[in-house]
């Protein structure tokens, strides 16, 4: 899961993909090329790209369709310099409406 401001890309990577590999799917969706992209790992720390990803702790053990890892993506500004790496917070879903909410009758209406 590449995630940078409110974006999120979701791709399926191996253990032994290169972080270089990683920012060519990236280019594909986004049209950046590799050298105008920063990823990050969890810990904030700039992934190098020849690398993998299994070098950051980054493995299918620890990175599953469930609850992917993230990486974090920064770009390059026109002046030359990297974007300082920003997520923005998922939101939270708002509540179930009451008549959504365990429905005891099983969709079935009930008599009375």
């Amino acid at each position: 899961m590449i995630r940078r401001k409110k974006l999120t890309i979701f791709t399926d990577a191996k253990d032994t993909t290169s972080v270089l590999e990683l920012k060519k799917m990236i280019e594909g969706i986004l049209k950046v090329p590799p050298n105008n992209q920063q990823l990050f790992n969890k810990d904030n720390q700039i992934m190098e790209d020849d690398k993998t990803l299994q070098d950051y702790g980054l493995t299918s053990s620890t990175a599953k369709a469930q609850s992917p890892a993230p990486v974090g993506l920064a770009l390059r500004q026109e002046n030359g310099d990297f974007e300082i790496l920003e997520l923005t917070p998922f939101s939270s879903p708002p509540d179930l409406p009451d008549v959504m909410k365990s429905q005891e009758s099983n969709g079935q209406e009930q008599t009375s």
